[in-house]
C-alpha cells in the first residue's frame, strides 16, 4: 500500500485520509508573487501603528478562536486538544506582543558619529518573503515568523506542511478577518517544485524554514544560489543536565513531563538527560514508573497519563525502528518504544539507558516520546557529553547550586542555555540554534532583526 502525499488531513488515530486540497496549479507562482509584490509596497509603505493595529487584531482572534483551532489540528497531527489551545493562547500573544513592540524595534537607531551630521541605522522590510512550516506546532510557528515581519513591513507566502492543510487555511481567515491586505499574507499549496520556483524568482528576498536538517539542506542550498537571505530552525537534541536533586523523582517527574509535551515532537525539548550518577537509578526508576502508567487514548483526554498519537503512522514506525536499533546495539529499553495500533499512530512512550557513542542512537534526534538517559560522573563530564553533539539548538541545567548549574550552562553550545527549568519561553524570548539546529532567531527583540535591511542613514552637516 502507498503512502499517500499531497495536501491532506490524514486522521493519525486512524491513519485514514479524511480530505485533500488540491496543489498550486501550473502558472500559479507568477500570478501570485506578482500580487505580493504589490501588496507588500502598499502595506510597507503604511505607518507602523497602521499595521500594528491588525496585528493585534490577529492576536485578538487567535484568542477567541482557540477552542477550534485546537480542535483541527487534534485531527491534524493528534495534538492534545488542551495543549492546542495552549498553542493557540500562545500564537495570540507572539501577535500581541509585536503589535506592542514593533515600533520601537523597528525606529531608527541614532549612531554617535565622530565626522559630524547625523547617523543612523533605519530598519526597513525586505519585501516579499517564503516561509516553510512544519507540522508539529502548526500555529506557534507561522506566529513566530509572521508577527514580526508583517510588522516591519513584509509580506509572506506560507507553505504549510502538507498534513496540516486546514490549520494553514485557519489562519489564512484570520488574517483576511483581522484586514491584512490581500496579498501581504498568502497560503499556499505549493509542490517542492513549486517551493524552489519561488525561492529562485528575484520578487522573492528571502525564506523561512523550520524543519528537519534535511529540508534545511535544500532550502539552504536554493537560497544560496539565489542569495536570499534564509533564517533555519532545525533539528535538536537537547541536553538536559541534572547535577544533584534534593528529590530525583520529583526531578524525574519535570523531566517526564517535559517530554511526553506535545508526545516529545518538540524540536528543543530534552532528548537527552544527563543524570550524575548518585541520582541516576532513583531518576530512571521513576521514569520507568511514568512510562509504565502511560495508556493510549485520544486527543480529548486531559489525562496526563494518557498518551495521544504521534503525527502520523510513518513517524511512530520511524522511531520505533530507531529504537529497536538502539536495543539491538546494546542499549536497554526499559519500557515502551513499540507503536501499539494496528493502524494508528500511537507510539508506547519509552525510557533508554546505556547508549554509547558507537550506537546511532547517540548522534540521532528521537523525535517522540523517548526518554534516553546517561549516566555521568561529574559536572565536567556532564558538559563534554553535552556539548558532543551535531545539534545546539536548546540545553539546561539543574542544579541546587546555582552558581554550579551557571557554570556549566554559560559552557553548553547552544543557542538557548536554561539554569533550572526546562526552557524559558514567551513571546519576548528569542529562539534558535547554532551548529545543525540552523541560524538566525526567531521571537523576542532579535525575532524582527532577521528579514530587515538595517540601512545605514546619514546626514552631512
Amino acid at each position: 500500500m502507498s503512502t499517500p502525499t499531497g495536501y491532506r488531513v490524514q486522521d493519525p488515530s486512524t491513519d485514514q485520509v479524511v480530505e485533500t486540497f488540491p496543489a498550486l496549479a501550473d502558472g500559479e507562482v507568477d500570478q501570485l508573487l506578482a500580487a505580493a509584490e504589490t501588496a507588500q509596497r502598499a502595506w510597507a509603505a503604511r505607518p507602523i501603528e497602521e499595521r500594528a493595529t491588525i496585528v493585534q487584531k490577529v492576536a485578538d482572534l487567535f484568542e477567541e478562536r482557540k477552542d477550534e483551532l485546537a480542535q483541527i489540528i487534534a485531527t491534524e497531527m493528534g495534538k492534545r486538544v488542551t495543549e492546542g489551545v495552549e498553542e493557540a493562547e500562545f500564537s495570540s500573544a507572539i501577535f500581541g506582543y509585536f503589535a506592542d513592540k514593533g515600533p520601537t524595534f523597528a525606529a531608527d537607531r541614532p549612531i554617535e558619529t565622530f565626522e559630524g551630521g547625523r547617523a543612523m541605522i533605519r530598519h526597513l522590510p525586505l519585501g516579499v518573503l517564503l516561509g516553510v512550516m512544519p507540522w508539529n506546532f502548526p500555529y506557534y510557528q507561522i506566529a513566530r515568523f509572521a508577527a514580526p515581519n508583517l510588522m516591519l513591513g513584509n509580506a509572506i507566502v506560507l507553505k504549510h506542511a502538507e498534513i496540516c492543510p486546514r490549520s494553514a487555511l485557519a489562519v489564512q481567515q484570520i488574517m483576511d478577518d483581522a484586514g491584512v491586505p490581500a496579498g501581504v499574507y498568502t497560503n499556499v499549496f505549493a509542490t517542492h517544485d513549486q517551493i524552489a520556483e519561488f525561492i529562485a524568482d528575484p520578487r522573492v528576498a528571502g525564506v523561512s524554514l523550520t524543519g528537519s536538517e534535511r529540508a534545511g539542506s535544500v532550502i539552504g542550498a536554493l537560497a544560496g544560489q539565489h542569495l536570499k537571505k534564509a533564517v533555519l530552525e532545525l533539528g535538536g537534541s537537547d541536553p538536559y543536565i541534572v547535577l544533584d536533586a534534593e528529590d530525583p523523582a520529583e526531578a524525574a517527574r519535570t523531566a517526564w513531563a517535559t517530554r511526553m509535551y506535545n508526545m516529545g515532537q518538540a524540536c528543543n525539548s530534552n532528548k537527552r538527560m544527563i543524570v550524575s550518577a548518585d541520582i541516576h537509578d532513583a531518576f530512571v526508576a521513576e521514569l520507568v514508573s511514568l512510562a509504565e502508567a502511560m495508556k493510549p487514548g485520544e486527543a480529548a483526554d486531559e489525562d496526563p497519563t494518557v498518551f495521544t498519537p504521534l503525527s502520523s503512522r510513518g513517524a511512530a514506525e520511524g522511531l520505533g525502528e530507531q529504537v529497536e536499533r538502539a536495543r539491538q546495539q546494546g542499549a536497554t529499553v526499559h519500557v515502551g518504544g513499540t507503536v501499539t495500533d494496528e493502524a494508528g499512530a500511537r507510539f508506547a512512550p519509552a525510557v533508554i539507558t546505556g547508549v554509547t557513542s558507537e550506537m546511532d542512537a547517540y548522534r540521532e534526534e528521537l523525535f517522540g516520546p523517548v526518554a534516553v538517559v546517561y549516566k555521568v560522573e561529574s559536572a565536567d563530564e556532564a558538559l563534554a557529553l553535552a556539548n558532543d553533539s551535531q545539534y545546539g539548538l536548546g540545553g539546561a541545567v539543574f542544579s541546587q547550586d546555582e552558581a554550579q548549574a551557571e557554570r556549566v550552562a554559560r559552557q553548553l553550545e547552544v543557542g538557548m542555555a536554561n539554569v533550572n527549568t526546562p526552557a524559558g519561553e514567551g513571546a519576548e524570548i528569542p529562539f534558535g540554534g547554532v551548529k545543525r539546529s540552523g541560524f538566525g532567531r526567531e521571537l523576542g527583540p532579535l525575532g524582527m532583526d532577521e528579514f530587515v535591511n538595517k540601512q545605514m542613514f546619514y546626514v552631512q552637516d
